[in-house]
């Protein structure tokens, strides 16, 4: 699980399921939008954090092993930002289908996903049996 993404779950107090309670009812789309939202602003303070960095830390080092260092911690930088660019459109993605009432239920099946795997992964679009065959077929044929 990225680092981020365990920060957020650790930032957040699980929703309480109660008896009877229709799936993804108003309170719970409300829940997940929160998450998403607050995950997504984490992301964008990572972001302005190392452009910040980048802007502040840079230095024409005389000595090419120092330029070869900095240059390699600022590409693992960008790697890691460009990531977290795509994890950012999938949140917006995920916060589209909240607002369109399509949210929490199973892309290759129609079930529900399930609060607490929602809560695990907040962009999950398959229940965990799908995902489960998901990666097996990707690891027999290695697509």
């Amino acid at each position: 699980m990225p680092e981020n993404q365990e920060k957020l779950l650790s930032t957040f107090t699980p929703y309480e399921i109660k008896e009877g309670e229709e799936y993804m009812n108003e309170a719970q789309r409300e829940h997940f939008t929160q998450i998403l939202n607050n995950w997504k602003q984490q992301l964008m303070e990572e972001v302005d954090r190392t452009v910040h960095h980048m802007q502040n830390e840079a230095e024409n080092y005389a000595d090419p092993s120092d330029r070869a260092t900095q240059e390699e911690e600022f590409s693992l930088e960008l790697r890691t930002r460009d990531r977290e660019r795509k994890l950012i459109k999938k949140i917006e993605k995920t916060l589209e289908l909240i607002e369109k009432d399509d949210y929490g239920f199973c892309d290759a099946c129609g079930i529900e996903i399930g609060i607490r795997r929602l809560e695990a992964r907040p962009t999950a679009t398959l229940c965990i049996d799908c995902k489960t065959l998901a990666e097996l077929k990707e690891k027999t044929t290695g697509l």
